[in-house]
C-alpha cells in the first residue's frame, strides 16, 4: 500500500529542511510495496556507531508485534523496514520539568539527537515525544515528513524508536517508543497500543479522558442498548460485555467493550473487538489476492488444459474460502487452481470467476456491519476453432448493511474497484424472493422491509449475475 503524504504540509514546511538520503534496511518482506501495509521504523538517539544495535532492536519490537494475535496471523500482510537515521549524541532529553513525579526523576539531560526525542512533554514524565509542549517550535513533525518522503515514500505507518532504558513513549501521528521496561513491560508495548489509534482507527479504553477523545468508533460508543451497540455479535463472548468508561460524569454515559485489553492495559491482549477492527482495516487496505495467472490476454489458441492459478496472501491458518464458478454455475471450491479442459466450455463468451472472502473466527460475519470480497474474473471467448482470446479483471468489493437487526429500514452500501453495480435479493428461509434492490457503485440506498414478518431472512449479493456474498438480516 502507498501512503498518501500531506502535500500542503510537505510543501508549507518540508521545503526549509534539507533533504537527506539514509540507509533503508529491510526487516521482514511479504510481498510489493503496493500489495502489503508498511511499516517503517526511524532510529532517533542512535549514534553511528550504534545503528547496528538499532538493528536489533527493531527486529526485537517486529518480533514482540508478530508474535500477538491478529498480527500473528496476519503477519503476512505487513512489510517492516528501518531507516537507520544518526544521531550526533545518545539517548533522549530529560528536561526535569515534569509534574507528575518528584524531579529530577531521572538525570536531567539535553541530548542532541536526531528527531528531538524528549522526556517530560507536556509535564508527564514518562510522555516521550518530539515536542516538550506542543509547539513545534524545531519543526520535528516536518523533519519526519522529510526523511519519510526522501527515504521510503510508500510507507503505511511510520514510528520512532529511541535509544533510551528510561521507560516512555507517546501516540499520534508517528508513535514513539524507548527501550526501558518497568514491571517487565516494554515500552514498545506503548508504540503497540498506539499503532491501534494511528493506524487502525481504536480508541482508549481507559480513564480518565478528556471529553474531546470521545467519539463513536469501533471500540467506544455512548449506546447501550444490547441490540444496537456495534459490537453486538460479540456480547458475552470472550468477556465483552458493554462497560462504562466512569461511575459518573461525563464519562459514565460512554462504554467500552472489555475490561483488559490492551487499549486500556499494556501487555494485555487486544480484546475480540478490537481485533476485529484491526482485521477489518487490514482487509481495507490489503487484497488477500496476491496475484493471478492469467493476467493479461492470451490469444494463439492456447492448447488444452488451461490452467488458471490464485496466488494467495494467507492468514495463520488460512481462513480464506474460494469459490470458483463456470458461467455461473459453481465449478469447485477452497482450491487455488483449476483446469479447464474443452467440454467444460460452450461457444461463445464464457465466465470463470473466483470469489475469495476471509471466514476467521475472529470476525462475528452474521452480524458484522461490512464484507470483504475479493473476485477474478477470467472471460474465456471460445469457438470451433479453438480459445480465441482470454481477458482477466480483479475487483475489491466492500459491502456494509446497517442497521441489522432493524424495524422498518435498511441501508446498503457499495464500493468496488471496477464500478459495478450490486443486485440485492432478500430472501426468506424458504428460498421465495421477497425484494429486490439495485445499488451502484459509491452509494447508499435504502430499503423498507416495515411489511415483512419479524424474523431472519437471508440476503444475497450478485456482482455481473454472480454471487458474491450472502447475509442474514433481522427484522424485529
Amino acid at each position: 500500500m502507498k501512503h498518501v503524504l500531506f502535500l500542503i504540509l510537505f510543501l508549507v514546511n518540508v521545503m526549509q529542511v534539507s533533504s537527506q538520503i539514509f540507509d533503508v534496511e529491510t526487516l521482514k518482506l511479504s510481498g510489493d510495496t503496493n500489495k502489503r501495509i508498511n511499516l517503517v521504523i526511524l532510529s532517533d538517539g542512535y549514534q553511528e556507531s550504534e545503528l547496528n544495535q538499532f538493528t536489533i532492536d527493531a527486529t526485537d519490537f517486529m518480533n514482540d508485534m508478530f508474535s500477538q494475535s491478529p498480527f500473528a496471523e496476519y503477519v503476512d500482510y505487513f512489510n517492516v523496514y528501518i531507516i537507520k537515521v544518526p544521531s550526533n549524541e545518545s539517548g533522549a532529553d530529560h528536561p526535569g520539568t515534569a509534574n507528575d513525579v518528584t524531579e529530577p526523576a531521572s538525570p536531567v539531560l539535553n541530548v542532541d539527537t536526531y528527531f528531538n526525542a524528549t522526556f517530560d512533554a507536556y509535564g508527564f514524565h514518562r510522555l516521550l515525544f518530539y515536542e516538550i509542549d506542543g509547539s513545534y517550535a524545531n519543526n520535528t513533525e516536518a523533519k519526519i515528513y522529510d526523511v519519510l518522503a526522501n527515504n521510503f515514500p510508500s510507507y503505511d505507518q511510520a514510528l520512532i524508536l529511541v535509544n533510551s532504558n528510561v521507560y516512555g513513549g507517546s501516540g499520534g501521528i508517528f508513535p514513539m517508543a524507548s527501550k526501558g521496561v518497568v514491571n517487565g513491560v516494554k515500552a514498545t508495548e506503548i508504540a503497540i497500543h498506539e499503532l491501534g489509534h494511528s493506524l487502525f482507527d481504536l480508541k482508549d479504553e481507559y480513564f480518565p479522558l478528556d471529553e474531546i477523545y470521545f467519539s463513536e468508533a469501533i471500540n467506544m460508543t455512548q449506546q447501550s442498548d444490547p441490540s444496537l451497540i456495534t459490537w453486538k455479535n460479540w456480547l458475552g463472548t470472550n468477556g465483552i460485555g458493554i462497560y462504562p468508561y466512569n461511575n459518573s460524569g461525563f464519562a459514565a454515559n460512554w462504554y467500552r467493550p472489555h475490561q483488559g485489553c490492551k487499549m486500556r492495559y499494556l501487555s494485555y491482549p487486544f480484546c475480540s473487538v478490537c481485533k476485529e477492527g484491526i482485521i477489518e482495516k487490514i482487509h481495507d487496505l490489503v487484497s488477500p489476492i496476491d496475484s493471478y495467472t492469467p493476467s493479461s490476454n492470451m490469444v494463439n489458441s492456447p492448447s488444452f488444459p488451461i490452467d488458471f492459478q490464485l496466488n494467495l496472501i494467507n492468514p495463520i491458518p488460512n481462513t480464506l474460502q474460494r469459490v470458483w464458478t463456470l458461467n455461473a454455475s459453481n465449478f469447485t471450491n477452497n482450491v487455488d487452481a483449476v483446469s479447464l479442459i474443452e467440454t467444460d466450455l460452450v461457444e461463445g463468451t464464457n465466465t470463470l470467476k473466483t470469489v475469495v472472502n476471509d471466514a476467521t473466527t475472529l470476525l462475528k460475519t452474521d452480524n458484522h456491519e461490512t464484507i470483504h470480497v475479493y473476485t477474478v474474473t477470467w472471460t474465456i471467448n471460445y469457438s470451433a476453432l479453438g480459445v480465441e482470446d482470454i481477458n482477466s479483471i480483479m475487483n475489491n468489493l466492500s459491502i456494509t448493511i446497517y442497521p441489522n437487526p432493524t424495524n422498518n429500514i435498511i441501508n446498503f452500501k457499495f464500493e468496488n474497484s471496477n464500478n459495478l453495480n450490486l443486485k440485492i435479493d432478500v430472501v426468506g428461509l424458504d428460498g421465495k424472493k421477497l425484494k429486490s434492490l439495485l445499488v451502484s457503485n459509491y452509494e447508499t440506498q435504502q430499503l423498507d422491509i416495515s411489511n415483512l414478518s419479524a424474523g431472519i431472512y437471508l440476503t444475497n449479493f450478485y456482482a455481473n449475475n454472480t454471487l458474491v456474498a450472502s447475509k442474514k438480516i433481522v427484522k424485529n
